[in-house]
């Protein structure tokens, strides 16, 4: 166990997911889960390099009984928790208010929970489990990097809302974007991988999850997003619709009978592919297509389609591209869908050889189209990311530079 580690704490709607890493190396030594905090069958799930994973049930666990069950698990590994420097949050909206990371004070962790209008199923989350985590350690520096900060760079015409602009302002309605810790990460590791200085780096970055975005990237920077002022808009996703008429919620609500809140539920849990196919699980939708399911042959159509959208339009948007990137779960791992979106693409400088497209994906990314605008698969890790701002912040109280997660190989190792 390395003399110095670091913390990083992702906290969900209901759950707990953390990982312990070494400080200056950025290797994963463990990694947990708290699931279905709140609910019945309340669990951990924990795994220490080089060893089994062990799960543990936690009934009906708050987040401060999980925070105790997690440090009680590394005091059993025997973890060197007097080694940590600090523990990094995810948290998802900063708002206007933080446009990079930030070492948490009382004033800080009041400013956070305000945009919790924002981001209501998670930044009163993250604010609770800081606090919890301040009051166990005092003197631990806390600190939040937010999902919207790497989008902070966008120009006024990419963030704007067509509204009456006092309107916007006072209820800072604008685009913000979201993934952005992902995205910076991948930005970053693009960069060593085509060796390009990553102040002049061009990239459209598809992160492909459950959530999905596309983020056109200028010179390392954000310079437009398919998320907006929340992240349902954009992609066709798991259970989130992507881009909506604004009309036709209304027309939900004076015409079908809908309230807000039911068109909430419609629009961000039982839309994207869940509403298109029963299933939200781009797995099974993909194994339904293979078998030639008509509702899932059209689903991944209408998904490559968006995914083509956004594409095109950031081609338009960033002068001289030099890869599109897929990162993510479906990202990395669906190679059909990958042709399926960049194989029409051919007329745009677009090309996939399809055997790298199928070959395993390293830790540091392939390429697997090299046409005039290469096509690259990169891996993301967030927490790589999160715990590099940490140290940094703790160490010499700036974040770190873009893309330091990707100094360091060994920091994707998985245990």
């Amino acid at each position: 166990m390395p003399d110095e580690t670091v913390l990083v704490v992702n906290s969900g709607s209901s759950s707990l997911k953390y990982e312990l890493r070494d400080a200056t190396s950025g290797l994963r030594l463990g990694r947990g889960i708290v699931s279905r905090i709140g609910h019945d069958g309340t669990s951990l799930r924990y795994q220490v390099t080089g060893s089994e994973p062990i799960e543990r049930p936690l009934p009906g666990a708050s987040y401060a009984e999980a925070i105790a069950a997690m440090f009680g698990r590394f005091d059993e590994a025997g973890a060197r928790l007097d080694g940590l420097v600090g523990a990094g949050h995810r948290v998802v909206h900063g708002g206007t208010e933080f446009s990079a990371p930030v070492v948490v004070d009382d004033d800080v962790l009041a400013r956070i929970d305000a945009l919790s209008s924002l981001a209501p199923l998670h930044n009163p989350v993250a604010v609770e489990c800081i606090r919890l985590m301040k009051e166990r350690d005092p003197q631990l520096p806390q600190v939040a990097v937010f999902d919207t900060a790497f989008h902070a760079t966008l120009p006024w015409e990419a963030y704007s809302f067509a509204i009456p602009q006092d309107l916007a302002a006072e209820h800072q309605m604008r685009r913000y974007g979201f993934h952005g810790t992902s995205v910076e990460y991948v930005t970053g590791r693009t960069a060593a991988l085509l060796g390009i200085p990553l102040a002049e780096i061009n990239l459209i970055v598809c992160h492909l999850g459950n959530g999905a975005s596309i983020t056109a990237v200028e010179g390392g920077r954000s310079v437009d997003t398919s998320m907006g002022f929340t992240p349902l808009s954009g992609l066709v996703m798991g259970t989130r619709a992507g881009d909506f008429d604004a009309s036709a919620v209304m027309f939900l609500q004076d015409s079908v009978g809908m309230t807000t809140a039911e068109v909430a539920t419609l629009l961000e849990r039982r839309s994207g592919l869940l509403g298109l196919t029963g299933d939200s699980d781009m797995a099974v939708v993909r194994d339904r297509a293979e078998r030639g399911d008509e509702d899932a042959l059209a689903a991944l159509r209408l998904v490559a389609y968006r995914i083509r959208q956004y594409i095109g339009a950031y081609l338009a948007t960033v002068p001289g591209v030099h890869a599109v990137v897929f990162t993510a779960g479906i990202g990395e791992n669906d190679a059909d869908l990958r042709q399926e979106v960049c194989g029409p693409l051919g007329h745009l400088g677009l090309e996939i050889d399809p055997e790298r497209n199928t070959a395993r994906v390293p830790d540091e990314g392939i390429v697997v189209g090299g046409g005039p605008i290469r096509v690259a698969v990169v891996p993301t890790d967030e927490e790589a990311e999160i715990a590099h701002h940490t140290v940094a912040l703790v160490r010499t109280g700036s974040p770190a530079r873009p893309g330091a997660a990707t100094d360091h190989p060994e920091a994707k190792e998985h245990v």
